[in-house]
C-alpha cells in the first residue's frame, strides 16, 4: 500500500535516523509498502530550519529507509508562546497545498496517518484524505487541550477551552481510526460522555492501543558502536542515570535532593548523571556549588545516537516526574521508559502509572510518594540488593522491551490500517 504519515515534529527524525515515525516507515518499507513522511521544516525549540527555498515545501529522501520526508515551510519557534502558535498554524495551512500537490505530481496514498502532538496535524490531515477520497486514522500522543489546560494555558469553561473541546470531538468523530499512545486514553472519551455506549458518537471499537517504543536492533547497535567516551561512565560507581528535559514537570531538583540524603548516610560511591537539558538546568547546576552537592554532576545534552551506551552504563534509571504536574492514571508513553527497558536495568518511578508497564513487566518499582526520602530509600535498597534479584529486573526489562520493539508495533499499526481500508491481507 501507498501509506503517508504526517508529524509536524519528525524533522528531528529525519536528522538522528531514530523515532516513531521513522521506524514505522522503516518497518513498513521493509514489508514492502510505499511510504512518505510529512514534517514542518522547523525544529522544536530550536531556530534552525530546512530552506525550502523559497517554495512551499521541499523533499528530501532519508536513503537508510528509502522513505521521502517533505518538509513544509512554517516559521521557527522557541518556547511555548504566540510564536508556537503561529509555528502550528502555518505547518497547518502550508500542509494541505503541499499534500495535494505531492499527491498530483507523485502518488495518492491508500491511507493517511496523522499524528499530533496538536490538533492541527490531525485536522489537516482530515481535510486532504476528504480531498483525496482515503480513509484518515488520527493518532493522538498527547491529549489536547486536556494538556493546556492542566498546565494552566487556559481555562477548560472559557470560550477558547469550550471551542477547543469540541474541535477536538469533531477530529476524534471523523477519524475513520483513532490510534492512542497511552494504553487508559480511550478512559478520557468516557470522561467526557462521548462513547457510543453512553449515547454519544464515538465507536470504541475504532480506538486503538500502540504505545512508543524502541528499535531493539537499531539499540544494540549503537551500544556497540556509538560508545561516549565519559570517565563518569566505566569508573566502577553505582551510577542512577537520568536522561531526559530538565523542567518543571521532570521534577529533577528532587534528584538533588535525593543525592544530599544518600551522600549524607555514607554511600560515597552512589553517583548521580544527569543528561539532558532544560529551562531549569542553570539553577539546578549553581545549587551543586551553592549547597556544595558532589556526587551529582550535570553532563548536558548529548546526542540521542549515545543513549543505548549510556543506559548501559547505568546501574538505576530514573523516570523521574512531579506526581501532581500531570494526570498519570492513563499510563505513560515517555519514549525514554522503553529505551530504560531495553537497557536491562531496573527502572525506579518517582510516580504510580495507571496501566503501568514497570509493574506489567516486573522492571522496576513506582514510588507512593516523590518525596527525596522515598527515593533515596528505593536506590539505596537497589544499591544493597543481591545480585540475582537484581539481575532479575534486568531481565524482565530486556524481556518486556521486545513487545514494544516496532516490528511488533508496526503489526499492529497494519492492523489498524487493514481495518480502515478494508485490505484483508
Amino acid at each position: 500500500m501507498k501509506i503517508w504519515l504526517m508529524n509536524h515534529y519528525a524533522s528531528d527524525m529525519f536528522y538522528n535516523k531514530a523515532g516513531r515515525h521513522y521506524w514505522f516507515a522503516k518497518q513498513l518499507r521493509d514489508r514492502g509498502h510505499e511510504v512518505t513522511i510529512f514534517c514542518a521544516n522547523t525544529f522544536l525549540n530550536k531556530p534552525d530550519v530546512v530552506d525550502t527555498e523559497k517554495k512551499k515545501s521541499i523533499i528530501k529522501m532519508a536513503e537508510e529507509i528509502s522513505t521521502p520526508f517533505v518538509f513544509v515551510k512554517t516559521r521557527p519557534s522557541v518556547g511555548n508562546g504566540v510564536d508556537r502558535v503561529r509555528n502550528m498554524y502555518g505547518f497547518y495551512k502550508n500542509l494541505l497545498p503541499v499534500a495535494c500537490n505531492y499527491a498530483k505530481n507523485n502518488y495518492k496514498p491508500d491511507v493517511i496517518v496523522a499524528s499530533s502532538v496538536h490538533p492541527l496535524t490531525m485536522l489537516a490531515g482530515l481535510k486532504i484524505a476528504k480531498k483525496l477520497n482515503v480513509p484518515c486514522i488520527c493518532e493522538i500522543r498527547d491529549l489536547w487541550p486536556e494538556a493546556i489546560f492542566a498546565f494552566g494555558k487556559a481555562k477548560e469553561k472559557s470560550i477558547l477551552g469550550k471551542f477547543l473541546v469540541k474541535k477536538e470531538h469533531m477530529i476524534y468523530k471523523k477519524a475513520d481510526a483513532l490510534i492512542f499512545t497511552k494504553e487508559g486514553d480511550t478512559d478520557y472519551l468516557k470522561e467526557r460522555g462521548w462513547t457510543t455506549e453512553q449515547g454519544g458518537d464515538i465507536d470504541l471499537a475504532k480506538c486503538h492501543y500502540i504505545n512508543n517504543g524502541i528499535d531493539i536492533k537499531a539499540y544494540i547497535d549503537q551500544i556497540e558502536n556509538m560508545i561516549l567516551p565519559d570517565d563518569d561512565l566505566v569508573a566502577g560507581a553505582f551510577n542512577v542515570v537520568y536522561t531526559g528535559t530538565i523542567r518543571p514537570v521532570n521534577n529533577v531538583g528532587n534528584l538533588l535532593d535525593t543525592a544530599k540524603i544518600i551522600e549524607k548516610e555514607g554511600y560515597n560511591d552512589i553517583k548521580f548523571l544527569i543528561f539532558g537539558d532544560g529551562m531549569q538546568r542553570a539553577e539546578l547546576e549553581k545549587r551543586l556549588t551553592t549547597e556544595n552537592i558532589i556526587n551529582v554532576k550535570f553532563k548536558g545534552m548529548v546526542e540521542k545516537k549515545y543513549i543505548p551506551y549510556i543506559l548501559s552504563k547505568s546501574s538505576v534509571n530514573m523516570l523521574n516526574y512531579a506526581q501532581n504536574q500531570y494526570n498519570w492514571t492513563r499510563g505513560n508513553s515517555s519514549n525514554k521508559l522503553f529505551e530504560y527497558m531495553a537497557s536491562g536495568k531496573p527502572i525506579i518511578s518517582t510516580v504510580k502509572m495507571g496501566y503501568s508497564v514497570i509493574n506489567k513487566y516486573k522492571c522496576g518499582v513506582e514510588l507512593e510518594e516523590d518525596t527525596p526520602e522515598c527515593l533515596a530509600k528505593e536506590i539505596i535498597r537497589f544499591y544493597k540488593m543481591d545480585a540475582e534479584t537484581y539481575e532479575e529486573y534486568g531481565v524482565n526489562s530486556k524481556k518486556g522491551a521486545k513487545d514494544f520493539d516496532f516490528s511488533c508495533l508496526t503489526d499492529r499499526l497494519m492492523t489498524v490500517i487493514n481495518e480502515v481500508t478494508g485490505n484483508d491481507a
